[in-house]
């Protein structure tokens, strides 16, 4: 019995059944590829190796090393964006006048709850601490189309909830936020360090709610 010439696969093509796992394994290893090595230390071989793939396939389903970088930083950068706009979103719905520790907490929550979700959730969490500090012109046009149209609105909502500073103080501090966050969720052992041993770690909604309390003060600061 012949088959149809639509329905033949190429030689070497995964299965469609098979393309969504395979693509989501290729991701989860690049992903953790990228977070230990950073963009340029990451090698495709060696992506290809964690995932327990030829290489040629992940050229097939992304391109170039370019261009699987930014799949993996939209992948789950777009989640944590969209988990906190519906963050502000339910908190304006309680009430349209937040507290600045409110507006602080819907902020942070997604990023914990990334950390926390298991090890390629925290791998994530590594990598986008090394986009925010990599100057390089990929990462600045990643940031910037992930993050900053939910950061803008965010500042606008704490710009109303300090109406004693200008939209442009706002705005300064709200970088200071983002730079203190991404510090913390690093784990470099600084409160170790910081306190002579006697903090070494402190349990996610512990640690959590000291950064809230602690940037939301920043944020009112006259």
């Amino acid at each position: 019995m012949s088959t149809s010439k639509s329905s033949r696969r190429k030689p070497g093509r995964p299965k469609e059944t098979d393309s969504t796992d395979l693509r989501d394994r290729i991701l989860d290893a690049a992903e953790q590829e990228f977070a230990d090595h950073g963009y340029s230390g990451a090698r495709m071989r060696d992506i290809a190796a964690r995932a327990g793939v030829n290489p040629a396939l992940i050229g097939y389903y992304n391109g170039s090393k370019g261009e699987l970088f930014e799949e993996v930083i939209r992948r789950k950068g777009a989640r944590i964006a969209d988990a906190r706009q519906a963050n502000l979103d339910a908190l304006l719905a309680r009430t349209p006048t937040p507290r600045v520790r409110e507006i602080v907490r819907a902020y942070l929550q997604p990023q914990w709850d990334m950390k926390e979700s298991g090890t390629l959730g925290a791998a994530f969490v590594r990598l986008q601490a090394r986009l925010h500090a990599e100057p390089e012109a990929r990462a600045l046009r990643l940031r910037r189309e992930i993050y900053d149209p939910t950061a803008k609105r965010y500042i606008t909502v704490l710009a109303a909830a300090l109406p004693h500073l200008s939209l442009e103080e706002v705005s300064l501090r709200m970088a200071f936020l983002v730079g203190t966050y991404l510090f913390m969720l690093n784990d470099l052992g600084r409160l170790s360090d910081l306190s002579d041993g006697q903090v070494t770690t402190l349990e996610k909604e512990a640690l959590l709610d000291h950064l809230q309390r602690f940037l939301a003060a920043g944020l009112r600061a006259e």
